[in-house]
């Protein structure tokens, strides 16, 4: 059997049979509130019931997803159908942006300055939408989106008013997190909106225009996390971090757009910020990928710097896969399949199934738990999916298509 038609069969088995089966089994859904409990432990028993609303979205998402690939399915839709009532009903605010964690009956404990709850409610309301032909989820998606592309192109506009994190006056900054959610949010829209694919594709340009501006560091080979407003090179801890992670999904997020939009030019520059994240977030002496580097080659800030997690590797399994389905560089192969080997090795609960989240240096397991409120069924089952779809074009022999 062919290599890509081994790891096609393998993927889908491994979507299926383990890690959706798990939840499947796990206490996720809640039957009595609706909505999800993603804090549960390695056995899938809920051990926090507190609610990241993040993941209200991201499971709904999940499922919708399912459907749009697979077919449908009753209990698919049932699944997402239980996340789209408990986030309508409890997760938004009366100024209209969304909460970070709700009680198990809906109740709001927090709520964040930044809009990726109202991310990952888009992407589920679009899949759902699209999945199941709901106009009322698809509104819903266009109208999130349209209050989040008002905060990202001017963040005064924001109807939170909070105290800002920073001093602006001595030190004003950029994150590239929120480039890269209104990317990925954007490009999910169009796909799941194909009639409004030209007013999301001069957004997506737009983004990523903000993105190579700012954050594309191609004299320090990296894709920086955060810079000033303007830009410039901020010589601080935060300044000079790289999160390798990040910087590989960045990567196939422009990956996916040079496709779509047939621009040469961008594709060279996802390609290299893949090739340099690789480059400074291997471990050559243990394997596997740092969360987070220093460019300058300084102490990390973070405590948690050399630690290995999931999610890290489930980004870098799918720009891996993908550079290599575009240019066939064997090195980018020989890099999917170690990431790919690492990853089933240490990270694979092979007893109870689903993959653990978090490592130390050395691969050893950190953390047992299968959930937290920022693990749960998004991460691994995407990367699963879109790595099937991949290896099934790989083996077509024509060229590679937009994929997300």
């Amino acid at each position: 059997m062919d290599k890509f038609a081994k790891y096609e069969k393998m993927f889908k088995s491994h979507l299926m049979d383990d890690v959706m089966a798990f939840w499947e089994k796990s206490d996720l859904i809640d039957k009595i509130n609706g909505g999800y409990y993603t804090a549960c432990d390695r056995y899938g028993k809920v051990y926090n019931t507190d609610k990241s609303v993040w993941f209200q979205g991201r499971c709904m998402w999940t499922y919708s997803a399912l459907i749009n690939r697979y077919g449908y399915n009753p209990a698919w839709e049932a699944n997402a159908k239980t996340g789209k009532e408990f986030l309508d009903k409890y997760c938004t605010d009366s100024d209209g942006r969304m909460f970070f964690t709700v009680t198990a009956d809906g109740r709001p404990l927090r709520k964040r300055r930044y809009f990726f709850s109202e991310s990952f409610y888009c992407i589920a309301m679009a899949e759902y939408g699209f999945a199941m032909k709901d106009t009322d989820a698809l509104e819903k998606a266009q109208k999130c989106f349209d209050m989040m592309l008002m905060i990202y192109k001017d963040p005064k506009s924001d109807p939170y008013i909070i105290t800002p994190k920073n001093y602006t006056e001595t030190r004003s900054e950029k994150a590239a997190a929120n480039s890269m959610v209104m990317l990925c949010t954007s490009q999910v829209l169009r796909r799941c909106l194909p009639q409004k694919s030209a007013y999301y594709s001069k957004i997506v340009k737009s983004i990523c225009d903000d993105m190579m501006c700012l954050f594309y560091k191609e004299d320090m080979k990296c894709m920086l996390e955060t810079v000033s407003s303007d830009g410039s090179f901020m010589n601080t801890p935060s300044g000079r971090t790289v999160n390798p992670g990040h910087a590989c999904e960045n990567s196939w997020f422009l990956m996916n757009e040079a496709l779509y939009s047939n621009d040469e030019k961008l594709m060279e520059k996802a390609l290299n910020i893949l090739d340099w994240s690789l480059a400074i977030g291997w471990d050559k002496e243990y394997g596997g990928i740092y969360y987070f580097r220093d460019i300058k080659e300084k102490p990390e800030d973070q405590l948690e710097w050399d630690m290995k997690l999931w999610w890290v590797h489930n980004e870098a399994m799918i720009a891996c896969l993908a550079a290599y389905g575009i240019t066939m560089n064997n090195a980018y192969l020989e890099y999917f399949e170690k990431i790919t080997e690492y990853s089933m090795e240490k990270f694979h609960d092979k007893q109870y199934g689903e993959w653990y989240g978090y490592l130390h240096r050395d691969g050893t397991v950190s953390h047992t738990q299968k959930g937290t409120l920022w693990k749960g069924p998004f991460h691994l089952p995407r990367a699963l999916m879109i790595c099937e779809a991949l290896c099934k074009n790989i083996q077509s022999s024509k060229p590679i298509l937009p994929f997300l």
